[in-house]
């Protein structure tokens, strides 16, 4: 029987712990390189944000922490606190909250559909401004556009799905 082959399962286990002390190389991990934040002259970060048919057009700078929608307060934009809520996730989740000031232009859907258009374009907007922050915008499902639409709807159909009313005679 040769060194390789092994008579047991302890004897492949006891090889396999052995491999694996060998292997281990003490090679420092190398420093991640972050691309270099998209600040314009003016000191704002832009991004677009998408959800359903709503666009939301967003720039972020330094500031208090205001939050502008269509020339609008927030709270009075956005009434539900849900959607307040919504807004304001991403600022929240990366500790963010009163660092930045938002101005945003959003068009197209209702409202549900603009504030999760708002909510994607500021997560895009704070990676452009701070490109560490990206891994944690990206575990919390922040940068990723929500692509459910409405389906539409068929020809023969009532709706997208619904068929007309079936009558027997």
């Amino acid at each position: 029987m040769s060194e390789t082959e092994t008579k047991s399962l302890e004897d492949l286990g006891d090889a396999m712990t052995a491999a694996a002390t060998d292997e281990a190389p003490a090679t420092p991990a190398e420093p991640e390189v972050l691309p270099d934040p998209q600040i314009d002259d003016l000191g704002r970060s832009y991004a677009t944000g998408k959800r359903k048919d709503a666009v939301a057009r967003v720039w972020i700078k330094r500031g208090t922490g205001v939050i502008t929608v269509n020339g609008r307060d927030q709270e009075k934009y956005f009434a539900r606190p849900v959607l307040r809520m919504l807004v304001n996730q991403p600022l929240v989740v990366t500790d963010r909250a009163s660092e930045f000031d938002v101005v945003c232009t959003v068009s197209g859907g209702g409202l549900s559909g603009q504030a999760g258009a708002v909510r994607h374009g500021i997560s895009k907007a704070l990676t452009l401004f701070e490109p560490g922050l990206r891994s944690t915008l990206k575990s919390g499902g922040f940068l990723t556009r929500d692509s459910r639409v409405v389906e539409r709807k068929k020809y023969g159909r009532a709706k997208a799905r619904r068929s007309f009313q079936f009558s027997k005679r």
